[in-house]
């Protein structure tokens, strides 16, 4: 785990007067990451929310009462925080009155972590975010000659620890983590009833990634209204399922400016849902896999190193596209991915006609490295 990306980052803040909170989904390896960073740190408490005792001792927000939980301890941490009573307010007047003492907390759903956290710690925390392996944590010292040998192994199982690991396992461990994580977590946090429709609309997604995805259009196939729709769709993005991309327009009369294209922050999870692990030579949706893992993996990327690159797709309405775009301050660089190198690739003309200053690339599978790494 010291080579996930954000464990310098994240021990520089230790001791700076601040609360740290990590966030991602269940079993991106956030409580072994943190066991790897406190392994060398005397006096750790490990409070684990997800136990009714742990719960339980916070109902007793009083300072006495809080004084008797973190007792001489120099580092607190308490995983899964948003499931105790007030977690903002618990971390507020443990962060207050506690000045000597290390705060850590984690939580699994980004929905309850702003709702209920972030405002009452405003000015007292900093936040970092895991998601599953970017292929960089995975290929620290690998020849591209490798990391390109086992893309078709990413492309259909992803990149969650447990399944990198272990490999044999991989469409077992990634069923598992569909039913519990997906079919029973998530619908947990808002007490959602319907989980027969969360399973249609995310298997909807799944056939549907790197196409434009029409709010209306899925509301009317799954026959409920487009709010219903929007709400779920929040959900699973605060629940570190999927993500949005919107798109890129200067110009609404040419540009399309108000669809998104949705992806799937883990591959794995995508083929779970549509029960699909057969290998690539059997696959017809190879060219969808490689773009949602390669965009999926340069996000993952950007969130790591604290890039505030801007994301999205372009299409001007004579269906002319470019698959993904990054807006650094005021520059602009477009991609487009194919898995196969064609020298008869091209950048849109009607983008490079509109946008003459942006940078441009075709990814594929001989040159995607730098796009996954640190460059351009």
């Amino acid at each position: 785990m010291r080579d996930r990306i954000i464990y310098q980052s994240f021990e520089k803040w230790m001791f700076k007067r601040k609360t740290l909170i990590l966030t991602g989904a269940r079993q991106v390896g956030k409580t072994t990451f943190l066991w790897e960073i406190l392994q060398d740190q005397p006096d750790v408490l490990f409070l684990n929310a997800d136990e009714q005792r742990v719960r339980d001792l916070f109902a007793d927000t009083s300072i006495p009462g809080l004084k008797a939980i973190v007792g001489t301890h120099k580092i607190v941490v308490i995983d899964e925080v948003q499931r105790i009573e007030n977690p903002g307010l618990v971390l507020k007047l443990l962060h207050d009155t506690f000045t000597h003492i290390q705060f850590i907390a984690t939580g699994s759903s980004a929905l309850e972590i702003s709702d209920r956290i972030f405002e009452p710690l405003t000015g007292r925390h900093i936040l970092f975010h895991l998601y599953p392996f970017a292929l960089k944590e995975i290929y620290t010292d690998s020849s591209s000659f490798k990391v390109a040998e086992d893309l078709p192994f990413h492309l259909v199982f992803g990149t969650y620890p447990e399944v990198t690991i272990h490999r044999e396992l991989a469409e077992t461990n990634l069923k598992n983590l569909a039913n519990q994580y997906l079919y029973k977590d998530v619908l947990v946090w808002k007490d959602i009833r319907k989980p027969e429709l969360l399973q249609k609309l995310l298997q909807l997604l799944a056939y549907q990634i790197g196409s434009e995805v029409s709010i209306h259009e899925l509301a009317t196939t799954l026959r409920v209204k487009s709010e219903t729709v929007e709400n779920y769709l929040d959900l699973l993005e605060k629940s570190f399922v999927i993500f949005r991309l919107g798109a890129y327009s200067t110009n609404p009369r040419k540009e399309v400016s108000k669809m998104s294209k949705i992806y799937f922050w883990d591959n794995g999870i995508r083929n779970a849902i549509i029960e699909d692990f057969d290998l690539l030579p059997l696959r017809k949706d190879v060219g969808q896999l490689w773009e949602n893992f390669l965009i999926s993996d340069r996000m993952k990327m950007n969130s790591f190193l604290g890039r505030d690159f801007k994301s999205y797709f372009w299409r001007n309405y004579n269906q002319s596209e470019v698959d993904y775009l990054e807006l650094n301050r005021k520059q602009l660089s477009a991609y487009e991915i194919k898995w196969k190198f064609d020298p008869k690739t091209k950048i849109s003309r009607a983008f490079l006609n509109l946008y003459p200053d942006a940078v441009t690339k075709i990814l594929h599978q001989n040159n995607f490295m730098e796009f996954c790494g640190e460059g351009n």
